[in-house]
């Protein structure tokens, strides 16, 4: 079933690594260790969302005996579970840990760009 190769989610989620360490050092540079700290909280929000998404699907690809209306229900149960991390998250990073919140959304915005590098760094 599992061929070895990594699926579009799991580049998707290697890209938004990336990508918030790119975020932490961008915004140490331009505004310190704070905003670096905020920056790369965002982007791990946007990790752990894919995390979900990549956790749903390995578990379908483990199920071929699923019909279609049970992967539609478990595509509605990822997209929900997804939304529940993400407004968690964003709550504990704001509300909880007190981090500025323009860096953070900026480092969240910065990793969701990492849809758009598995998009264009598909084979």
């Amino acid at each position: 079933m599992f061929s070895g190769t990594q699926s579009a989610i799991q580049r998707v989620a290697l890209a938004q690594a990336v990508l918030a360490s790119i975020a932490a050092v961008i915004g140490g540079v331009f505004a310190g260790f704070n905003a670096a700290l905020a920056a790369l909280f965002g982007g791990l929000v946007a990790l752990a969302v894919s995390g979900v998404l990549v956790w749903r699907e390995r578990e379908s690809k483990q199920h071929p005996e699923w019909d279609q209306h049970r992967l539609f229900k478990q595509f509605i149960r990822a997209g929900v579970e997804r939304l529940v991390v993400l407004v968690g998250l964003l709550a504990l990073g704001l509300a909880g840990l007190k981090l500025s919140p323009l860096p953070l959304l900026l480092g969240l915005m910065l990793a969701q760009f990492g849809w758009l590098m598995a998009v264009l760094g598909r084979k």
